[in-house]
């Protein structure tokens, strides 16, 4: 998906995970080249997604109470708001089933955890561009 976004707006990244220090160590790594917002659970995420502003990936946890990744995923890929948003799963499942079942629910990636933060960038790189840190431009 190519990021339609002004060349000076950050990409939104939407963060799901029920571990909150999870949520702290990648949204510190991101913070520098994407807006993040969080969730802490499949519910509050599909909120988020389906509101005003819709993020322009979402980077998700699969083990989660109440509703799995996979389901969250799913909801997102059948809603037509939403289908359209790159979803990539971060997960400590790294089988091939698990990668196929992720796949199969419309997941475009996967990032084993615990997460390697330069494969976790270029990962998202791939679906959608990093902004550098305000870095004031030469206007003349």
């Amino acid at each position: 998906m190519e990021n339609d976004k002004d060349k000076t707006e950050k990409a939104t990244i939407l963060l799901v995970d029920d571990t909150p220090d999870n949520l702290s160590l990648i949204s510190g790594l991101l913070k520098d080249y994407y807006k993040i917002k969080v969730a802490t659970s499949g519910e509050s995420a599909l909120r988020i997604a389906c509101g005003a502003n819709p993020p322009d990936l979402i980077l998700l946890d699969v083990v989660m109470p109440e509703m799995d990744g996979y389901e969250v995923c799913r909801r997102l890929k059948a809603n037509p708001q939403t289908h359209g948003i790159p979803v990539i799963f971060m997960t400590a499942r790294t089988s091939e089933d698990d990668e196929q079942m992720g796949r199969s629910v419309g997941a475009v990636d996967f990032v084993a955890k615990p997460v390697d933060p330069l494969l976790l960038l270029q990962r998202i790189g791939i679906r959608v561009k990093p902004i550098a840190v305000d870095k004031p431009t030469d206007t003349r």
